[in-house]
């Protein structure tokens, strides 16, 4: 007579001592656990490979992801793997595809096709969704054999929420079936809204503006989720793509996962856009936020990293009661893929999963073609190891590039004559990427994988108009990304942590210095701190000082000139020309018309002296290098800075 094992006899037997998540192991009749598998800001990362450094790595990709997916549903009784958003533009894979192959009707993503591989069960979108228009979307959507959700974009705008007619189903509810303790099946529905965030009408407007309408995320919510109840779901699962912020609601809120967890009847939350992890130290003391127990006002959360380096993980204790499912435990994690050793290695925790990666190997040698093309040589290294803290060369090639690109748009123009400045921002200067996410590219021949490398993202050039003071103020908000040093004394930390390094604008074309012992005019958000504050100081144009009704035209990105980042002067109505062409290919235009390029830093800003004071910088350890090369700087080694950074003095 055969033995007959129930589910976890069987697992114990077949799997060699496989432990059950502590929720299935002691579920009883009528409760049943449900693991939910969260992948965020994706980014395009099938392969554990950085193109622009031209290597593999092991600390991203989905194929590493993925290998953590079957010991996760191994664990538990029943699961849902959901993907919340930005995953379609990120990696050159992701332009390779938009601005090289394309996508025609029937062509299948490669990130879609790795995503299907795996079995998603759901997906919102991300702001990046929208970076290469609504037709791309759209066709790289279409191959995906998941239901994508997103509730707050709408082709027409109703009167409520509710009447909208959305670009994308605002929610889905999953019919399924749940086996409880005794290895029973019982059938659940399960919700699935998603969101992001309405800035994606400043930050693409090029490809949105007329075409869709954004609305608030909590107050959408606050209009589907009855509805979703109204039509049987069980549970919902909130797919937010949007950060862990301010805990009060305000409308129009770009980071809004706190007070969307407020909202009654939403069970569990996904979150992303900030690409960091939770549970975990980095929210520790918000308001609203259990960073230890993975929980938002109470409800479980997690943010899985970003380019694959994290599963985030909910486990819920459900129990059958008069005919309908609740809550009654849950946890929440984050799994990473690999960990960081003292000394600055790197260890993998898994190993890729082949059939994720065969999904996508023809792009992926295809996009090694792509990036390794030259397009010219460079005298100078291009590093931006100390972008934060000097006039760099990295940032100087953009600005150069743009200069040179709107200087020809404005000819023929009523702007023709005005001096012509450039604003650029270092994309990859280590924070949340981590010690190596630099750009470094030797002297030799530039790639089209170096342009990428210099210039992350696919924006498009802009160019807008503005009087003296409101340049004052643009520099002011980019002075925020320094805390407030006191004179004479030693070794305070130089950077704001969360202030991020691409709204830092370098203004080519004038000359000015950085008072760091005056307080920053603005908050790390653009909010308006200290009117009176005044940390630029010299500023001059053509060895003359700017007076407030002078007028420039300032060469920057859609993203920037569209209010993103919340800068003085940077506003659609200040907008004088928008170029059809990203900032990207003007870089490569431009150093395939120069040959050669020797893009060396001018120094045209740099801090006020402070006698007898100096701060303290992290940076990539393969900084060292560069640092006696550093115009009109003392920069000395001073030791090991925390993740893996190098930490060098400056002498102010």
């Amino acid at each position: 007579m055969p033995l007959l094992l129930d589910r976890r006899s069987f697992i114990g037997a077949t799997a060699g001592f496989i432990a059950l998540h502590p929720f299935s192991a002691r579920a009883s009749g009528m409760q049943a656990h449900l693991r939910i598998m969260e992948t965020t800001d994706l980014h395009v990362h099938v392969y554990p490979y950085d193109y622009y450094a031209d290597k593999p790595i092991d600390t991203v990709g989905l194929s590493r992801t993925a290998a953590l997916i079957q010991s996760i549903r191994d664990e538990s009784t029943n699961s849902l793997l959901i993907d919340n958003g930005d995953f379609l533009q990120g990696n050159p894979m992701g332009d390779y595809i938009a601005y090289e192959r394309g996508m025609a009707e029937g062509d299948s993503h490669p990130i879609i096709t790795a995503m299907n591989t795996l079995g998603f069960d759901g997906s919102t979108l991300g702001n990046h969704e929208f970076n290469y228009g609504l037709d791309f979307l759209t066709k790289s959507l279409a191959g995906a054999n998941f239901p994508v959700v997103c509730a707050n974009i709408a082709r027409e705008a109703g009167s409520s929420p509710r009447e909208d007619k959305t670009l994308l189903p605002p929610y889905v509810i999953l019919d399924r079936e749940v086996i409880d303790g005794d290895g029973t099946p019982h059938p659940i529905r399960i919700g699935l809204i998603g969101f992001v965030p309405p800035q994606v009408m400043n930050w693409d407007r090029r490809h949105l503006e007329n075409k869709v309408v954004a609305r608030d995320i909590v107050d959408t919510a606050r209009a589907y989720v009855p509805q979703m109840k109204e039509q049987g779901a069980d549970i919902i699962i909130a797919l937010c793509h949007s950060g862990i912020g301010e805990a009060n609601h305000v409308d129009g809120q770009e980071n809004a996962a706190i007070p969307l967890a407020a909202v009654d009847g939403i069970d569990a939350i996904l979150t992303g856009h900030h690409h960091r992890v939770f549970p975990g130290p980095q929210y520790e003391g918000t308001a609203g936020v259990d960073s230890t127990a993975g929980t938002i006002m109470g409800k479980p959360a997690t943010m899985g990293g970003f380019w694959g380096s994290h599963m985030g993980l909910i486990d819920l204790m459900l129990e059958r009661d008069g005919g309908a499912w609740r809550v009654v435990a849950h946890t929440a994690e984050a799994r990473p893929i690999s960990k960081r050793n003292e000394d600055r290695s790197i260890t993998p925790l898994v190993e890729s999963v082949a059939k994720v990666e065969e999904a996508a190997s023809a792009e992926h040698e295809a996009t090694l073609a792509y990036v390794r093309r030259p397009v010219g040589k460079t005298d100078a290294a291009l590093h931006s190891y100390f972008a934060l803290v000097a006039d760099d060369p990295s940032v100087q090639i953009v600005s150069i590039a743009q200069t040179w690109y709107i200087g020809e748009m404005m000819k023929g123009t009523e702007h023709e004559g005005l001096p012509i400045l450039s604003a650029a921002a270092p994309f990859k200067a280590g924070g949340r990427g981590g010690p190596q996410y630099y750009t470094d590219v030797p002297v030799g021949d530039v790639a089209i994988r170096n342009v990428a490398d210099l210039y992350l993202y696919p924006n498009t050039v802009r160019a807008v108009r503005v009087n003296g003071a409101q340049l004052r103020g643009w520099l002011e908000r980019s002075a925020g990304i320094f805390n407030q040093i006191t004179p004479g004394e030693a070794d305070q930390v130089l950077l704001n942590p969360d202030f991020p390094s691409y709204n830092f604008d370098v203004i080519d074309g004038v000359s000015y210095q950085i008072d760091l012992s005056q307080p920053s005019r603005f908050t790390a958000k653009g909010e308006m701190a200290n009117p009176e504050a005044q940390r630029i100081v010299n500023l001059s144009f053509n060895g003359k000082p700017v007076t407030d009704d002078m007028e420039f035209v300032i060469a920057t990105n859609n993203y920037r000139a569209s209010g993103g980042g919340s800068f003085p002067g940077a506003s659609p109505d200040t907008v004088i020309f928008e170029g059809p062409d990203t900032n990207r290919d003007v870089i490569v235009r431009y150093i395939v018309e120069q040959g050669t390029i020797n893009p060396s830093a001018d120094a045209n800003w740099s801090f006020a002296p402070l006698p007898d004071t100096s701060v303290l910088f992290d940076t990539g350890p393969a900084a060292a290098q560069y640092a006696d090369g550093i115009k009109g700087m003392k920069i000395e080694a001073a030791g090991d800075g925390p993740d893996g950074f190098a930490r060098f003095r400056i002498a102010l």
